[in-house]
């Protein structure tokens, strides 16, 4: 079963009855279990509406349906995060302990005999059940002082009022629980990509000779799954409040990575279809053409959803530049953008084909040279390769990035919050630095009086497990007992006749 290693319904089973020791030798276990989802957003309650630090015998459907298939786990993991749940849903990761116990449930749940009468009184006297509370019964509290941090950094092309082509990617993850949340594929392997493209570009901008007459931009942008509040504070930072900003000035397009680890397809998702001559259908135009010449088996096709501003989120980033006219589309495996690949616990680094993470890697770095440098005018044929040799995509640099993403869950309520987290965006940061210019690390707070996000603590608690008898179990030992103390008491009462009668029997037999 792929999906032993989440032991939630082990969580939830914690009052079943279980035949046998489970624990040998061992009364009580305590481990750590994680917090289901549980946020405020744009006035929505997601995940849990109202929590207790009570576990009860529960066992959701989904979960029951879903342990053995992972598409089918992430589709009702999906589901779980739309329900209102009245308990806390913890998740742990597997251990021995916790699978000896998993795997007695299953036992008991199966052991079926013809007598109700037979089932009821083995139960009573074989039984041992587990109870599992948690540690802390301090009241969860509300998080409102959240920081979100997007980073920017520009390579400055050749010219004065050149326009300029935005690669942005967000770069936290999401997924059922917090802590379980790595997101290999949304989006760890949009940032990959875009660290890539930054190194290589910059190898170009480096020289007067090769230098274009583009600025190219980079950011990486926080919140993106939470209706990209980091892009859209950003936006607004660089729009409403900077005198001097790039977005200002001749924006080309702006180019969104998201979720491109596997798959042949790629879409090209727009909120309006780009107008022929037009910077973006120009650039679009020309990774179709690097796709057919070098990667025929790559499907990809242009799609178009409008922008509803009665909704109160956005499905994907690009849609927070065209709500201010600024063209751009995002680039994803994904057609869907309420897929439950873009997250889930299980979007972990075994969800990531490293063949065609660079592969797409290579489709945007092409066609991005091939736009800036007007290759298409110059008679180069569409097959020419600008990344080559010491040029190329790393594999080894590729790999290590993903493994350095991956390293620490990327939830946005952890990222300011906790060491390993803080660490990971600080070299981020670093990253930019060491090849980009002008590197400038944004960081938005809330208004705690009206916050755009409210999150909520302890979402990682200790949850000590203890080996239990049921209770019909104290009722079948007191029966006994005091059915004993009766034979006692009817014995001493009874002795000279019972003495007499044993005599009578003794003397009968050997007679």
């Amino acid at each position: 079963c792929t999906l032993r290693s989440f032991a939630a319904a082990m969580l939830l089973l914690c009052a079943q009855s279980l035949h046998g020791s489970a624990l040998p030798a061992v009364s009580s276990y305590e481990f750590t279990a994680y917090r289901m989802q549980q946020y405020n957003l744009a006035q929505h309650s997601h995940g849990m509406f109202r929590v207790t630090h009570r576990l009860h015998p529960f066992l959701t459907q989904l979960f029951s349906q879903s342990l053995c298939h992972a598409q089918s786990f992430m589709v009702s993991e999906s589901k779980v995060l739309l329900k209102e749940t009245l308990m806390p849903v913890y998740v742990a990761p597997e251990d021995e302990q916790l699978l000896y116990m998993y795997d007695e449930v299953k036992q008991a749940a199966a052991t079926r005999t013809s007598f109700i009468f037979t089932r009821v009184l083995r139960s009573m006297v074989t039984a041992t059940a587990f109870q599992l509370l948690v540690s802390n019964n301090a009241p969860i509290k509300a998080i409102t002082d959240n920081s979100i941090v997007t980073l920017e950094g520009v390579l400055p092309g050749a010219g004065e009022d050149v326009p300029t082509i935005v690669i942005t990617a967000h770069y936290d993850s999401y997924g059922l629980v917090p802590w379980l949340s790595y997101g290999a594929d949304s989006n760890g392997s949009g940032v990959t990509i875009l660290l890539e493209l930054a190194r290589l570009f910059q190898k170009l901008y480096s020289s007067p000779r090769s230098r274009p007459s583009y600025h190219l931009m980079f950011s990486l942008t926080g919140g993106g799954k939470y209706n990209f509040l980091g892009t859209k504070r950003w936006i607004e930072e660089n729009l409403d409040h900077a005198e001097s900003s790039l977005l200002h000035d001749n924006v080309a397009f702006v180019l969104c990575l998201d979720t491109l680890a596997s798959g042949d397809e790629l879409y090209m998702h727009v909120s309006r279809p780009p107008k022929p001559e037009t910077p973006m259908h120009s650039f679009i135009q020309q990774l179709q053409e690097v796709a057919s010449s070098r990667f025929p088996l790559v499907k990809m096709r242009l799609v178009h959803k409008k922008i509803n501003l009665g909704e109160s989120t956005v499905a994907w980033e690009h849609e927070r530049y065209s709500m201010r006219r600024v063209p751009g589309f995002t680039l994803s495996h994904i057609e869907d953008p309420k897929s439950e690949l873009r997250g889930s616990i299980l979007d972990t680094m075994s969800q990531v084909d490293f063949r065609t993470l660079k592969r797409n890697g290579i489709l945007i770095a092409e066609a991005l040279a091939r736009y800036m440098y007007n290759l298409s005018d110059k008679g180069s044929p569409n097959d020419v390769q600008v990344f080559k040799g010491h040029m190329d995509f790393q594999d080894s640099r590729m790999s290590s990035l993903m493994n350095f993403l991956t390293s620490v869950p990327r939830a946005a309520q952890l990222l300011d919050k906790e060491p390993g987290q803080i660490l990971l965006v600080n070299s981020l940061e670093h990253e930019f630095k060491r090849y980009l210019q002008q590197v400038h690390r944004h960081t938005f707070r809330q208004d705690e009086r009206d916050p755009d996000i409210t999150f909520f603590d302890q979402m990682d608690q200790p949850i000590v497990m203890y080996r239990v008898k049921p209770a019909a179990f104290d009722l079948f030992l007191g029966g006994c007992i005091a059915a004993y103390l009766g034979i006692v008491y009817y014995t001493i009462q009874n002795f000279g006749y019972l003495y007499g009668k044993l005599k009578t029997a003794v003397k009968s037999k050997h007679q």
